[in-house]
């Protein structure tokens, strides 16, 4: 039996988005898939080596808040980044893995980690910006591997 593989595009580049692509990603190799992940758009910058990931609560009423915040507040100057050192420090309180450590994860695990070559060019990004390990590709090389996916997840 061939080796199942999973494909996942990561789109967004906040801190609650970060962890769905390598949490699953992770998983899936460690189960023995061969994965890859397609980092395009806002996505791409998970693949950058300074990482400066936000959150925030517009726009997402699903989020857990320590008290009702209401959304006048909540669009007040640094409430975004008093969100995302809150969310940061839950999620190092019950030993969640940092978006790094995931990230670092993945590598050593094989999972392939492809950055958007439109994009890097639409956004005039660096490459030297961007960890080692990754590998730079247009959605034509992407669906060369997709297609063949048993699972594709877009996140």
């Amino acid at each position: 039996m061939d080796e199942k593989k999973l494909a996942i595009i990561a789109t967004k580049g906040s801190l609650d988005w970060a962890y769905p692509p390598f949490i699953l990603a992770s998983t899936a190799a460690a189960l023995g898939y061969e994965t890859q992940i397609f980092f395009t758009f806002y996505g791409l910058v998970l693949l950058k080596k300074k990482l400066n990931l936000q959150v925030t609560s517009l726009g997402n009423p699903a989020m857990p808040m320590p008290l009702p915040v209401p959304v006048i507040m909540q669009t007040m100057p640094g409430m975004q980044a008093m969100m995302s050192t809150m969310m940061k420090a839950k999620m190092k309180k019950k030993g969640v893995a940092s978006v790094e450590e995931l990230r670092d994860l993945c590598l050593e695990a094989e999972v392939k980690m492809v950055a958007c070559e439109m994009t890097v060019q639409l956004f005039d990004f660096n490459k030297s910006d961007f960890i080692d390990g990754i590998e730079y590709a247009g959605a034509t090389t992407f669906f060369d591997f997709a297609g063949d996916a048993d699972v594709s997840l877009y996140i």
